[in-house]
């Protein structure tokens, strides 16, 4: 997978695989804010790659601490599961708006990527099935392209299995 030059104004996340030098792919695609698909089927769909490829991120609250969720848009988050990643008892999801606070993205837009603070980041195990993966690139209608390792390295995540 090619790097690409990203024009200015480039997101935190694109910034971010630039700077690190990690072999990534720029995917812009045309968001419809009409759209009946949730915005990661919405991004397979536009992007003609599976659907279980590509992830989404989510932001949830374990024991009072802001979690990075990481899972297929194929499926849902297990909390309990995510709670038992990062050695917590209980977790729910964030709050939105606390969530596009803590990560300076918009909801729908939020990468895992560039966060404007780090975060404890769990990324589900099925990413290992795949050479490449697609997450938000940091704005609804914008997805990046990275090996697992890479994602997983750059979030110092672990993995676990946190979806259904």
């Amino acid at each position: 997978m090619a790097r690409k030059k990203t024009a200015r104004g480039a997101t935190p996340a694109v910034s971010l695989l630039e700077r690190a030098g990690v072999p990534h792919g720029v995917h812009p695609y045309d968001h419809d804010p009409s759209s009946d698909l949730s915005y990661g089927d919405e991004a397979a769909h536009a992007l003609g790659v599976p659907p279980s490829q590509v992830f989404k991120t989510l932001l949830a609250d374990v024991d009072g601490v802001l979690v990075v969720a990481v899972v297929p848009v194929t499926g849902s988050l297990d909390l309990k599961a995510l709670a038992r990643a990062v050695s917590g008892k209980r977790g729910a999801m964030a709050d939105v708006a606390r969530a596009e606070r803590a990560t300076g993205y918009v909801a729908g837009g939020i990468s895992p990527l560039g966060q404007r603070a780090r975060h404890r980041t769990v990324l589900d195990t099925t990413a290992e099935g795949f050479d490449v993966v697609y997450v938000s690139g940091g704005r609804r209608g914008l997805d990046v392209s990275l090996a697992p390792g890479d994602l997983v390295r750059l979030t110092d995540a672990t993995l676990a299995t946190i979806g259904r």
